[in-house]
């Protein structure tokens, strides 16, 4: 763990919702084990989930990004490694659809409730089709955004999968 982040062991957010995001309520409310960790969130990075990689001092590869896609139409959600690139025609066969385009940066954020930088696939504000890449099948626990830049969840694949009715499947690339 570097100096610029710091590790609690289970986030407990205060009942009253303050400091909690819709993503860490949402953990809380299920009951499942996970982890947050803070780090000090630099505006001038390149890439949000890179440099939570290095702040939290943990591979890129555990490390995973939410983007937002529309795939013929439906705005859906996909989970990928920090380390590589969502393949569109994969996530689009992966919900059976035709073609996928990267959503609009304001649709995503409009319909998730969420900033760019910050989306969690926790607690949306509307529950989309999700897709988690199945590389995070194979890793004791993932980091996904918690809903706020500088701010991540640790929790088990098998938790995120269900807590967002994701299904698996080989949608990154790189």
């Amino acid at each position: 763990m570097s100096k610029k982040s710091k590790k609690q062991a289970k986030h407990e957010p205060s009942r009253s919702g303050a400091g909690g995001t819709p993503a860490t309520v949402a953990l809380t409310a299920s009951g499942v084990a996970f982890t947050v960790h803070a780090y000090e969130h630099d505006p001038t990075a390149a890439s949000y989930g890179e440099e939570a990689a290095e702040a939290l001092g943990v591979a890129p590869e555990q490390v995973f990004k939410t983007l937002l896609a529309e795939v013929d139409g439906t705005l859906t959600v996909a989970v990928v490694p920090v380390s590589g690139s969502l393949d569109l025609k994969a996530l689009a066969a992966a919900v059976g659809g035709k073609r996928a385009a990267m959503a609009d940066p304001a649709a995503a954020e409009r319909s998730t409730g969420y900033v760019l930088g910050g989306i969690s696939p926790l607690g949306q504000r509307k529950r989309l089709r999700t897709v988690v890449d199945a590389s995070a099948e194979g890793r004791p626990t993932v980091c996904v955004s918690a809903g706020r830049r500088g701010l991540e969840v640790e929790l088990s694949p098998a938790d995120l999968v269900a807590l967002t009715g994701a299904r698996l499947a080989p949608i990154a690339r790189g």
